[in-house]
């Protein structure tokens, strides 16, 4: 992924993230996998960035996390959206929608 890209996720990466997890608990490599598999191979989240985020999130309150077994019987810590993160997700959504609405006004202005 190049520069551009990479700075344009890491202004939505809770986003990403919190709309990910709206989805049920994943542990870190599942979320950066669902990203990937989602946004057609094009988004991809680097664990650098991943897991201070999900600290950064933890600790407002915005997503819990747990250690349990994985898929392949190993500990993982799974995360999961509280009630406050899914607030926090409404409003990162409706500031993404202004974002984008606001973007696209300059582009279309002639």
């Amino acid at each position: 992924m190049n520069k551009t890209k990479n700075d344009l996720l890491q202004g939505t990466l809770t986003l990403l993230v919190l709309r990910t997890l709206a989805r049920g608990p994943m542990h870190g490599y599942g979320i950066t996998l669902h990203i990937h598999r989602v946004s057609n191979e094009i988004l991809r989240v680097e664990e650098g960035s991943l897991y201070p985020a999900l600290h950064r999130m933890e600790q407002e309150g915005w997503i819990s996390a747990e250690w349990k077994p994985s898929e392949n019987k190993r500990r993982a810590r799974y995360y999961s959206l509280t009630a406050k993160g899914r607030k926090q997700l409404a409003r990162e959504e409706a500031g993404w929608a202004q974002l984008t609405q606001a973007v696209a006004s300059v582009l279309r202005f002639v």
